[in-house]
């Protein structure tokens, strides 16, 4: 009798006894049992010989040396036990005992068989297949065979189930089935992944592939009537005729088990199908290569898929979903869409194409009507593209998660929300669109994180008519309008965002716009980084506003709202403009590095600013003029390369408790027709004076400190009459004053970087114009006898000491070219930009 192992142990041979024959030995056996042993079948004369013990030996040696070639397959297992049995048995029976000296009589015919000579030849073909032949022949035979006939032969002994479980067996198999390049994996409900072989953890990672998609249907046209017993595996010429066989066998509850049913789209264009999904079933493209761009959903009329009531693990993954209505039909189509998500379902939608055609509408609509919150779809992956409006719609409470896709190049927009709208947009990328790139309107309040929004052929995130939002970690860039715009009274969150390099500003909030922005970074924008107009009223929180081609942060028309902790730096002009009504709150900020000052108000512009750093600004600190009457309290303004604060045409302003020290020139200049209110300041170690008053201007100087200014404590110019009340002016240095009683040029202290206030002259014989400005000790040397005039005492410096007129200076070196005397610091440059969208 033959017996086969299939346990862990190598596959065993049958008991040979005398006169079996095997074939192709050679040969006739002569020799015949006696006593109990049951009788033997005779073979003809010559056909076989008897398996001497030498030839079994032989075979067992054969089996147990042959080593394959292939990594994945193990050495052959040694068989010495039972060539030794063989070997023993064989022995005694050439001697002629008919009984094993080893059993009892009673046992001998359960150890000898009665066989044919095709049961010996079955045996010996069994021992040589299994064996001896080489590797390479077996796994060319496998190849031959399908999927359910190799897990059967895997089963025979180990070293067919080493071979039959080969890697490219299966890969093989797979891609003729499934075509894809790489295997692809269902860990999850709605989770299919693409993972390459090398970064699995499985043995057969094709194998194990086969294995997890394997319940699923395939339509492919034209393989319909392809069946074999050795594959169980449905086609289907439509996608419809798949999902009406689901639903066919959906009363049987063994059908699919727990498992979310699976249909696979093979390569191909499917364009008169109308698809409506409500039930948990996976639509996967199947294809080599790129499979969405392979697998083509298409419909004219009516959306090209819809997921309704029913289909709450519904996904949809690796296709391309178009939506191409026939412009000169007349059936409407303002209602469909290349998806639509149904109330009460929640699909995933993962690596597709969605393009949309349609002139009215939008590629995807998640709309629902309830009493809760609901969500409503999965998008990961998708490229949505080329779309007439929007490429997604999110309205009623819907809340979809769409990461990981690309959204671009829409004819409007890319991402609309409105109509109380929710949903995660997160790690997408979001460009190219002709409007902005996302749109959140009437009190919706999605989530927009970690996209890349840019390129915006307008703006890049747009919140308008009471909306909200969370937006955050995006990387908004590059927008030819503002990077985000909030208007009407809009309140979002708007942080930890980088808006940089827009063609217009970073950030715009108007017509009673709102919002917390924080920890945000502003920069390199072509206009103002952050705008605030029009009785707008924002927090702006801890940003890092710097590198702009024109203002910081730019208040005007009522822009309102506050400033706090914010680092503001490195403007092309001011960090901070506020003009035209506008009174906003300015506390704890550094503003510095500005190329036309720190902080400019003007043309009616008030405002509180307090507790402030204001530093290293190439202008003024602080410039108040035209009308504006801000309040200043407890800032630091100093390191000024210029003023620290200058107020000028008619500015007013109360400055209380500041310190303002080590600035280029005046701690604090006021000129024309202004009138501030100093109180409690103090004003200290200026390279230039303490406070200047010129060109009838006033002011109230109230119980200030002034001390250690170079040029002095308080200087005033002709005919200028400030109320001045308990103030401290003390241990100034008189810089000017003991110039002029040392009888140097004044120019010679101040070079053309500062204007010393004292009397000043011209030269009528010199031709000095009303630009120029001589100092009272170049009047009595340089001029001596020349026809002079006394102008007034005021701030300037010497145009002979600085070598700009006909005669050389006879107090100074060398003569230094310069321009024409400055009697006031050069006026900022002011921000009128509008915006326009």
């Amino acid at each position: 009798m033959s017996r086969t192992n299939t346990t862990a142990e190598p596959c065993e041979l049958p008991c040979l006894v005398p006169n079996q024959s095997i074939p192709g030995a050679g040969g006739a056996s002569s020799s015949s049992s006696s006593g109990s042993t049951p009788p033997v079948t005779s073979v003809p004369s010559g056909s076989s010989t008897p398996l001497s013990s030498s030839a079994c030996a032989a075979g067992s040696s054969s089996g147990s040396s042959h080593h394959s070639p292939y990594d994945l397959r193990r050495k052959s297992p040694s068989h010495h036990d039972s060539s030794a049995a063989g070997t023993s048995a064989a022995s005694t029976s050439s001697a002629g005992s008919s009984s094993s000296p080893m059993l009892p009589a009673r046992k001998r015919p359960r150890r000898t068989c009665s066989v044919t000579n095709e049961t010996c030849c079955s045996t010996s073909a069994a021992h040589y297949l299994q064996y001896e032949l080489p590797d390479e022949v077996l796994l060319t035979i496998f190849g031959y065979l399908l999927e359910q006939d190799l897990c059967r032969v895997s089963q025979v002994c180990k070293r067919f189930q080493v071979i039959a479980n080969d890697n490219e067996l299966w890969k093989n198999l797979y891609q003729h089935v499934y075509e894809y390049d790489l295997p692809l994996f269902n860990p999850a409900p709605c989770r299919f992944e693409f993972v390459a072989p090398e970064d699995t953890d499985h043995a057969n990672p094709w194998k194990e592939s086969f294995h997890q998609l394997y319940r699923g249907l395939h339509v492919r046209p034209g393989y319909q009537d392809l069946k074999s017993k050795a594959r169980n595996i449905a086609y289907f010429n439509t996608v419809q005729g798949a999902l009406d066989h689901l639903e066919e066998r959906g009363s049987d509850p063994a059908a699919e088990g727990s498992l979310t049913a699976l249909v696979f789209l093979h390569a191909g264009t499917y364009r008169r199908e109308f698809l409506v999904v409500d039930s948990d079933v996976a639509l996967i493209g199947a294809a080599p290569g790129n499979v969405a761009e392979s697998v083509v959903l298409e419909r004219e009329a009516e959306s090209t898929l819809m997921f309704v009531e029913g289909a709450k693990q519904a996904y949809a993954g690796h296709l391309t979903l178009k939506f191409s209505p026939d412009v000169t039909s007349t059936v409407p189509h303002h209602k469909h869409y290349c998806l639509e998500v149904g109330e009460n379902c929640s699909p995933t939608i993962d690596h597709c194409i969605i393009r949309s055609s349609s002139v009215e509408y939008y590629w995807v609509n998640l709309d629902w009507f309830g009493d809760s919150l609901l969500d409503i779809g999965y998008f990961e992956a998708n490229d949505i593209h080329n779309n007439r409006i929007a490429g997604f719609e999110v309205k009623a409470g819907a809340n979809p998660t769409v990461v990981h896709c690309e959204i671009h190049h829409g004819q409007t927009g890319g991402i609309y929300v409105h109509e109380n709208g929710l949903g995660q947009f997160i790690d997408n990328k979001i460009h190219s669109n002709n409007f902005a790139g996302v749109w959140i309107t009437s009190n919706s309040n999605p989530t927009i994180r970690r996209n890349e929004i840019y390129t915006g052929h307008q703006g890049g995130v747009y919140i308008f008519g009471e909306g909200r939002g969370l937006i955050e970690h995006n990387n908004i860039y590059g927008n030819a309008l503002a990077g985000i715009q909030i208007r009407t009274n809009s309140d979002p969150i708007v942080r930890h965002n980088k808006i940089h390099h827009g063609q217009h500003g970073g950030i715009y909030v108007h017509e009673k716009g709102q919002g917390l922005i924080e920890e945000n970074e502003v920069y390199a924008n072509t206009l103002a980084g952050v705008w605030i107009t029009t009785g707008s009223t924002p927090v702006l929180r801890r940003n890092r506003i710097h590198s702009g081609k024109q203002v910081g942060v730019y208040f005007y028309d009522n822009g309102h709202g506050k400033l706090e902790d914010n680092d503001i730096f490195n403007h092309l002009y001011s960090g901070v403009q506020i003009r035209t009504g506008s009174n906003p709150i300015i506390r704890g900020n550094k503003i510095w590095g500005g190329q036309n000052g720190g902080v400019l108000v003007y043309n009616g512009g008030l405002g509180l600013l307090e507790m402030n750093e204001i530093f290293d600004n190439a202008m003024a600190g602080v410039w108040i003029k035209t009308d504006s009457n801000p309040t200043l309290k407890r800032n630091k303004i100093y390191d000024g390369r210029d003023g620290g604060i200058c107020i000028f045409n008619g500015g007013k302003g109360i400055l209380e408790e500041n310190d303002i020290f080590r600035n280029a020139q005046a701690g604090v200049l006021i000129s024309t027709q202004s009138h501030p209110i100093l109180r409690r300041n103090r004003i200290f170690d200026g390279l230039a004076a303490g406070v200047e008053i010129t060109n009838n201007a006033t002011a109230t100087l109230e119980h200030n400190k002034i001390f250690n200014n170079r040029f002095g404590g308080l200087c005033l110019a002709s005919g200028v009459q400030p109320i001045i009340r308990g103030n401290e002016i003390y241990s100034n240095q008189d810089a000017v004053e003991k110039a002029v009683a040392n009888g140097q040029c004044l120019y010679k202290i101040s070079s053309y970087t500062s204007f010393p206030m004292h009397d000043f002259y011209r030269c009528q014989t010199c031709n000095t114009t009303d630009r120029n400005a001589i100092c009272v000790n170049c009047i009595k040397t340089c001029h001596a006898g020349h026809d002079v005039e006394f102008i007034r005492h005021d701030r300037f410096f010497c145009d002979c000491g600085a070598g700009t007129l006909t005669n050389q200076c006879q107090l100074q070196g060398e003569p230094t070219q310069d321009t024409d005397t400055l009697y006031d610091s050069a006026a900022p440059m002011e921000s009128h930009t509008l915006m326009v969208n």
